[in-house]
């Protein structure tokens, strides 16, 4: 295992420390499962996308909301998947 950047480092407490449990599966296991694969600019999106409301990051994934343009595209489109949330038991 590698230690993160301390800018993933940042974007990985704070995908895990939204304010609602649900919030940090949906959010906290996407970073968990995805963050190495992603560009610079996924990278630079995810920590702009995760200033948002929990609410709204939900309903996008979940498909209930409409999503900004500026968030369109693969990383929201593989969030909606959500096959990545394994909840630890």
């Amino acid at each position: 295992m590698t230690a993160l950047s301390p800018r993933l480092a940042r974007l990985k407490f704070r995908s895990w420390h939204r304010g609602t449990r649900e919030a940090d599966y949906m959010i906290g296991c996407f970073f968990d499962r995805f963050h190495d694969q992603w560009s610079e600019a996924e990278i630079d999106l995810f920590e702009r996308m995760i200033e948002e409301e929990d609410v709204d990051i939900m309903g996008w994934a979940l498909g209930t909301l409409s999503i900004p343009e500026e968030y369109r595209g693969a990383l929201v489109d593989r969030m909606m998947k959500l096959d990545y949330v394994d909840i630890p038991r």
